[in-house]
Protein backbone atom coordinates (compact mmCIF):
# COMPACT_ATOMS: atom_id res chain seq x y z
CA UNK A 1 0.00 0.00 0.00
CA UNK A 2 1.38 3.35 -0.76
CA UNK A 3 0.57 6.51 0.66
CA UNK A 4 2.27 9.63 1.73
CA UNK A 5 5.77 9.25 3.01
CA UNK A 6 4.78 5.03 2.62
CA UNK A 7 7.44 4.93 -1.05
CA UNK A 8 7.30 0.93 -1.91
CA UNK A 9 11.23 -0.36 -1.31
CA UNK A 10 12.89 -3.62 -3.00
CA UNK A 11 11.89 -6.37 -0.42
CA UNK A 12 14.73 -8.60 -1.27
CA UNK A 13 16.79 -6.12 0.66
CA UNK A 14 14.81 -7.51 3.62
CA UNK A 15 15.18 -11.13 2.98
CA UNK A 16 15.24 -13.59 6.06
CA UNK A 17 16.89 -16.87 6.18
CA UNK A 18 16.35 -19.79 8.58
CA UNK A 19 18.99 -20.54 10.77
CA UNK A 20 18.18 -23.09 13.59
CA UNK A 21 21.52 -24.33 14.11
CA UNK A 22 21.46 -26.07 17.77
CA UNK A 23 18.48 -24.19 18.81
CA UNK A 24 16.14 -26.18 19.17
CA UNK A 25 18.40 -28.99 20.11
CA UNK A 26 19.20 -26.94 23.33
CA UNK A 27 15.65 -26.33 24.58
CA UNK A 28 15.34 -29.52 23.75
CA UNK A 29 17.25 -30.92 26.44
CA UNK A 30 16.75 -27.50 28.81
CA UNK A 31 13.01 -29.00 28.53
CA UNK A 32 14.40 -32.50 29.75
CA UNK A 33 15.09 -31.83 33.26
CA UNK A 34 12.80 -28.41 33.35
CA UNK A 35 8.86 -29.00 33.56
CA UNK A 36 7.12 -27.23 31.04
CA UNK A 37 3.97 -25.14 31.93
CA UNK A 38 1.71 -23.13 30.10
CA UNK A 39 0.50 -19.48 29.85
CA UNK A 40 -3.00 -19.92 31.84
CA UNK A 41 -0.61 -21.77 34.88
CA UNK A 42 1.97 -19.12 34.97
CA UNK A 43 -0.80 -16.08 34.96
CA UNK A 44 -2.40 -18.45 38.01
CA UNK A 45 0.84 -17.65 39.89
CA UNK A 46 1.63 -14.67 38.68
CA UNK A 47 3.08 -12.11 41.90
CA UNK A 48 2.81 -8.40 41.02
CA UNK A 49 -0.18 -6.69 40.27
CA UNK A 50 -0.41 -3.84 37.74
CA UNK A 51 -2.60 -0.54 38.70
CA UNK A 52 -5.95 0.22 36.53
CA UNK A 53 -5.26 3.64 34.92
CA UNK A 54 -1.96 4.49 36.83
CA UNK A 55 0.79 6.12 36.33
CA UNK A 56 -0.87 8.99 34.80
CA UNK A 57 1.88 11.02 33.92
CA UNK A 58 2.63 9.15 30.94
CA UNK A 59 -0.31 10.43 29.14
CA UNK A 60 0.93 14.13 29.54
CA UNK A 61 -1.13 16.39 27.46
CA UNK A 62 -2.57 13.17 25.56
CA UNK A 63 -6.25 14.29 24.70
CA UNK A 64 -8.37 12.30 24.09
CA UNK A 65 -7.27 9.93 26.96
CA UNK A 66 -6.81 6.46 25.94
CA UNK A 67 -9.94 4.30 26.10
CA UNK A 68 -8.36 2.03 28.68
CA UNK A 69 -4.70 1.39 30.46
CA UNK A 70 -2.56 -0.47 32.97
CA UNK A 71 0.28 0.68 34.85
CA UNK A 72 3.31 -1.71 35.62
CA UNK A 73 3.69 -2.10 39.71
CA UNK A 74 5.88 0.47 41.88
CA UNK A 75 9.05 -1.51 41.61
CA UNK A 76 8.68 -1.89 37.80
CA UNK A 77 7.59 1.99 37.36
CA UNK A 78 11.18 2.56 39.22
CA UNK A 79 13.68 0.38 37.95
CA UNK A 80 16.17 1.88 36.11
CA UNK A 81 18.19 -1.53 34.92
CA UNK A 82 14.99 -2.76 32.96
CA UNK A 83 12.87 -1.06 30.51
CA UNK A 84 10.21 -2.13 28.13
CA UNK A 85 9.76 -2.37 24.88
CA UNK A 86 7.88 -5.16 22.62
CA UNK A 87 4.04 -5.55 23.60
CA UNK A 88 1.84 -8.50 21.58
CA UNK A 89 -0.94 -10.27 22.77
CA UNK A 90 -1.77 -13.92 23.28
CA UNK A 91 -5.45 -14.61 22.67
CA UNK A 92 -5.68 -13.83 19.31
CA UNK A 93 -2.79 -15.49 18.04
CA UNK A 94 -4.03 -18.82 17.38
CA UNK A 95 -2.98 -21.29 20.06
CA UNK A 96 -2.70 -19.83 23.83
CA UNK A 97 -6.19 -19.29 24.31
CA UNK A 98 -6.17 -17.31 27.16
CA UNK A 99 -6.84 -13.57 27.67
CA UNK A 100 -2.87 -12.13 28.06
CA UNK A 101 -0.52 -9.17 26.76
CA UNK A 102 3.52 -10.03 26.19
CA UNK A 103 5.61 -7.05 26.86
CA UNK A 104 9.64 -7.25 26.42
CA UNK A 105 12.52 -5.67 28.34
CA UNK A 106 15.75 -5.09 27.90
CA UNK A 107 18.52 -4.96 30.64
CA UNK A 108 20.31 -1.52 30.40
CA UNK A 109 22.96 -1.78 32.55
CA UNK A 110 26.42 -2.84 31.11
CA UNK A 111 27.81 -4.35 33.93
CA UNK A 112 26.11 -7.53 34.72
CA UNK A 113 24.21 -8.54 31.57
CA UNK A 114 20.99 -10.00 32.39
CA UNK A 115 19.94 -9.78 28.93
CA UNK A 116 16.21 -9.89 27.89
CA UNK A 117 12.56 -10.59 29.91
CA UNK A 118 9.35 -11.07 29.27
CA UNK A 119 6.33 -10.15 31.53
CA UNK A 120 2.86 -11.91 30.75
CA UNK A 121 -0.17 -9.83 32.31
CA UNK A 122 -3.71 -10.80 32.15
CA UNK A 123 -6.22 -8.49 31.38
CA UNK A 124 -8.89 -10.05 33.70
CA UNK A 125 -6.70 -9.60 36.99
CA UNK A 126 -4.34 -7.31 35.95
CA UNK A 127 -1.74 -10.22 37.94
CA UNK A 128 1.92 -10.31 35.94
CA UNK A 129 4.61 -12.31 35.84
CA UNK A 130 8.13 -12.17 34.63
CA UNK A 131 10.23 -14.58 32.46
CA UNK A 132 13.74 -14.86 31.25
CA UNK A 133 14.78 -15.43 27.75
CA UNK A 134 17.50 -17.76 27.20
CA UNK A 135 19.77 -19.29 25.04
CA UNK A 136 20.26 -23.00 25.62
CA UNK A 137 23.01 -25.48 24.39
CA UNK A 138 23.17 -29.29 23.93
CA UNK A 139 25.09 -29.32 27.01
CA UNK A 140 22.08 -28.16 28.97
CA UNK A 141 23.89 -25.17 29.83
CA UNK A 142 22.22 -21.79 29.11
CA UNK A 143 22.26 -17.91 29.52
CA UNK A 144 20.90 -14.40 28.89
CA UNK A 145 20.38 -13.46 25.53
CA UNK A 146 21.81 -9.68 25.29
CA UNK A 147 19.38 -7.99 22.43
CA UNK A 148 17.21 -4.73 22.41
CA UNK A 149 14.20 -6.83 21.64
CA UNK A 150 12.63 -3.45 20.58
CA UNK A 151 9.63 -5.71 19.08
CA UNK A 152 7.71 -8.73 19.94
CA UNK A 153 4.36 -10.77 18.05
CA UNK A 154 3.09 -14.02 18.70
CA UNK A 155 1.57 -16.16 16.12
CA UNK A 156 0.10 -19.76 17.08
CA UNK A 157 2.77 -20.60 20.01
CA UNK A 158 5.73 -18.98 18.39
CA UNK A 159 7.10 -15.77 19.72
CA UNK A 160 9.18 -13.22 17.49
CA UNK A 161 11.28 -11.61 19.08
CA UNK A 162 12.90 -8.34 17.20
CA UNK A 163 16.96 -9.04 16.87
CA UNK A 164 18.26 -5.47 15.66
CA UNK A 165 21.27 -6.61 13.57
CA UNK A 166 20.39 -10.26 13.00
CA UNK A 167 16.67 -10.49 12.29
CA UNK A 168 14.36 -12.41 14.70
CA UNK A 169 14.55 -14.79 17.31
CA UNK A 170 12.01 -17.58 18.21
CA UNK A 171 10.61 -18.84 21.01
CA UNK A 172 8.27 -21.38 21.59
CA UNK A 173 5.55 -20.65 24.76
CA UNK A 174 5.00 -24.56 24.86
CA UNK A 175 8.56 -24.64 26.07
CA UNK A 176 7.98 -22.02 28.92
CA UNK A 177 9.51 -23.99 31.57
CA UNK A 178 8.81 -23.70 35.20
CA UNK A 179 12.02 -23.90 38.05
CA UNK A 180 9.71 -25.15 40.61
CA UNK A 181 9.05 -28.41 39.14
CA UNK A 182 13.06 -29.22 39.36
CA UNK A 183 14.12 -27.83 42.23
CA UNK A 184 12.31 -26.20 45.81
CA UNK A 185 14.09 -22.68 45.49
CA UNK A 186 14.73 -20.35 42.65
CA UNK A 187 18.24 -20.33 42.66
CA UNK A 188 21.22 -17.94 43.07
CA UNK A 189 19.27 -14.72 41.94
CA UNK A 190 23.10 -13.62 41.45
CA UNK A 191 23.19 -15.91 38.84
CA UNK A 192 22.56 -17.67 35.77
CA UNK A 193 22.73 -21.27 34.17
CA UNK A 194 23.73 -24.24 35.49
CA UNK A 195 25.83 -24.94 38.96
CA UNK A 196 26.36 -27.22 41.16
CA UNK A 197 23.56 -29.66 40.20
CA UNK A 198 21.35 -26.16 40.13
CA UNK A 199 19.66 -24.67 37.99
CA UNK A 200 19.85 -20.34 38.35
CA UNK A 201 17.71 -17.38 36.33
CA UNK A 202 18.23 -14.39 38.19
CA UNK A 203 15.82 -15.30 40.94
CA UNK A 204 13.13 -15.89 37.79
CA UNK A 205 11.03 -18.49 38.30
CA UNK A 206 10.15 -19.13 34.52
CA UNK A 207 12.47 -19.31 31.82
CA UNK A 208 11.61 -19.32 27.91
CA UNK A 209 14.34 -20.76 25.82
CA UNK A 210 14.83 -19.70 21.88
CA UNK A 211 14.14 -22.16 19.63
CA UNK A 212 14.46 -21.11 16.05
CA UNK A 213 16.29 -18.05 14.28
CA UNK A 214 15.76 -16.51 10.89
CA UNK A 215 18.74 -14.22 10.44
CA UNK A 216 18.97 -11.26 7.79
CA UNK A 217 20.22 -12.63 4.35
CA UNK A 218 22.27 -8.99 3.55
CA UNK A 219 23.86 -6.67 6.47
CA UNK A 220 22.40 -3.36 7.11
CA UNK A 221 18.87 -3.62 7.66
CA UNK A 222 17.78 -3.11 11.78
CA UNK A 223 14.74 -5.18 13.41
CA UNK A 224 13.37 -2.42 15.82
CA UNK A 225 9.54 -3.16 15.92
CA UNK A 226 7.17 -6.51 15.04
CA UNK A 227 3.91 -7.06 15.01
CA UNK A 228 1.07 -9.32 12.81
CA UNK A 229 -1.80 -8.16 10.61
CA UNK A 230 -4.93 -10.05 10.89
CA UNK A 231 -7.07 -7.87 9.05
CA UNK A 232 -6.69 -9.64 5.70
CA UNK A 233 -7.03 -13.74 4.93
CA UNK A 234 -3.38 -15.00 5.30
CA UNK A 235 -1.71 -13.29 8.31
CA UNK A 236 1.24 -11.12 7.73
CA UNK A 237 4.51 -10.21 10.07
CA UNK A 238 5.74 -6.94 10.46
CA UNK A 239 8.72 -5.57 11.06
CA UNK A 240 10.77 -2.19 10.51
CA UNK A 241 13.66 -0.10 11.23
CA UNK A 242 14.30 3.06 13.91
CA UNK A 243 16.24 5.66 12.89
CA UNK A 244 17.17 8.34 15.40
CA UNK A 245 16.91 11.58 12.79
CA UNK A 246 16.87 10.22 8.85
CA UNK A 247 13.14 9.59 7.81
CA UNK A 248 14.56 6.44 5.67
CA UNK A 249 13.32 3.98 7.93
CA UNK A 250 11.88 0.42 6.44
CA UNK A 251 8.59 -1.16 7.39
CA UNK A 252 8.24 -5.03 5.18
CA UNK A 253 5.71 -7.95 6.19
CA UNK A 254 5.97 -12.04 5.69
CA UNK A 255 3.14 -13.87 5.54
CA UNK A 256 2.85 -16.52 8.72
CA UNK A 257 3.54 -18.98 8.94
CA UNK A 258 6.64 -17.58 8.39
CA UNK A 259 8.75 -20.62 5.77
CA UNK A 260 9.60 -18.13 3.68
CA UNK A 261 11.70 -15.52 4.46
CA UNK A 262 11.39 -13.10 1.26
CA UNK A 263 8.77 -10.23 2.56
CA UNK A 264 5.36 -9.55 0.76
CA UNK A 265 6.44 -6.03 0.40
CA UNK A 266 8.28 -3.60 2.00
CA UNK A 267 8.12 0.53 2.06
CA UNK A 268 10.04 2.87 3.43
CA UNK A 269 8.32 5.13 5.54
CA UNK A 270 9.24 8.73 5.55
CA UNK A 271 9.16 9.62 8.63
CA UNK A 272 11.75 9.41 11.67
CA UNK A 273 11.91 7.83 15.11
CA UNK A 274 9.38 5.50 14.56
CA UNK A 275 9.21 3.04 17.67
CA UNK A 276 6.13 0.37 16.39
CA UNK A 277 4.79 -0.30 13.02
CA UNK A 278 1.21 -1.86 11.96
CA UNK A 279 -0.69 -2.49 9.47
CA UNK A 280 -4.57 -3.15 9.76
CA UNK A 281 -7.17 -2.77 7.10
CA UNK A 282 -5.57 -0.96 4.35
CA UNK A 283 -4.34 1.92 7.34
CA UNK A 284 -0.75 1.54 8.28
CA UNK A 285 -0.01 2.77 12.14
CA UNK A 286 3.03 4.40 13.11
CA UNK A 287 3.83 5.02 17.13
CA UNK A 288 6.09 7.97 16.90
CA UNK A 289 8.60 8.56 19.90
CA UNK A 290 9.77 12.10 20.96
CA UNK A 291 11.56 12.46 24.40
CA UNK A 292 10.57 11.50 27.88
CA UNK A 293 8.97 14.20 28.88
CA UNK A 294 7.24 14.69 25.03
CA UNK A 295 4.15 13.82 23.99
CA UNK A 296 4.64 10.96 21.24
CA UNK A 297 2.46 10.62 18.36
CA UNK A 298 0.37 8.27 16.36
CA UNK A 299 0.55 8.62 12.58
CA UNK A 300 -1.93 6.61 10.54
CA UNK A 301 -1.29 6.29 6.56
CA UNK A 302 -4.60 5.80 4.54
CA UNK A 303 -4.48 5.79 0.72
CA UNK A 304 -2.49 9.21 0.20
CA UNK A 305 -3.67 10.72 3.22
CA UNK A 306 -1.80 10.89 6.87
CA UNK A 307 -3.30 12.00 9.73
CA UNK A 308 -1.51 12.60 13.09
CA UNK A 309 -3.21 11.44 16.64
CA UNK A 310 -2.14 12.64 19.98
CA UNK A 311 0.04 9.79 22.19
CA UNK A 312 1.72 9.31 25.43
CA UNK A 313 4.97 9.90 26.81
CA UNK A 314 7.44 7.33 25.27
CA UNK A 315 5.75 4.92 23.08
CA UNK A 316 7.12 1.87 21.95
CA UNK A 317 6.13 -1.41 20.14
CA UNK A 318 2.20 -1.80 18.55
CA UNK A 319 -0.33 -4.53 18.53
CA UNK A 320 -4.63 -4.85 17.58
CA UNK A 321 -6.30 -6.86 20.35
CA UNK A 322 -10.05 -6.89 20.55
CA UNK A 323 -10.07 -4.50 17.64
CA UNK A 324 -8.02 -1.07 19.74
CA UNK A 325 -4.87 -0.58 19.04
CA UNK A 326 -2.30 -1.43 21.80
CA UNK A 327 0.72 -0.09 23.05
CA UNK A 328 3.08 0.23 25.70
CA UNK A 329 5.34 3.47 27.33
CA UNK A 330 9.32 2.97 28.37
CA UNK A 331 10.40 5.76 30.53
CA UNK A 332 10.76 5.69 34.63
CA UNK A 333 7.70 6.11 36.10
CA UNK A 334 5.51 6.21 32.86
CA UNK A 335 5.29 2.94 32.01
CA UNK A 336 1.84 1.75 30.95
CA UNK A 337 0.01 -0.46 28.56
CA UNK A 338 -2.43 1.38 26.67
CA UNK A 339 -5.54 1.17 24.38
CA UNK A 340 -6.86 3.48 21.77
CA UNK A 341 -9.34 3.53 19.04
CA UNK A 342 -7.91 2.26 15.64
Amino acid sequence: MAATGMVPADKAAYALTRATGTLAEGAAKLAEEIGATGVEALLAHANRTAVHKGATAALGSMQPRPSEWYAFDGKDQDTTDWYPQGLTCGEESGNIGVPVLLVSWYFKPEAGERGIRVSFLSPRTLRYQHALLVEARPDGSYGPIDIHAGGIACHGDLLYVADTVRGLRVFDLGKLLDLRTAQNDLGDPARVGRSGGRFHAFGYRYLLPQTDCWKVVRGGPHFSFLSVDRSGGTPALVSGEYRQDDPGGWVARWNLPLTDGTPKDAFVMGQAKIQGAVSWGGKWYLSQAADGNTNGRLLVHSGDKMLTRSYPIGPEDLTVRGGKLWSVTEFRNKRIIFAVAL
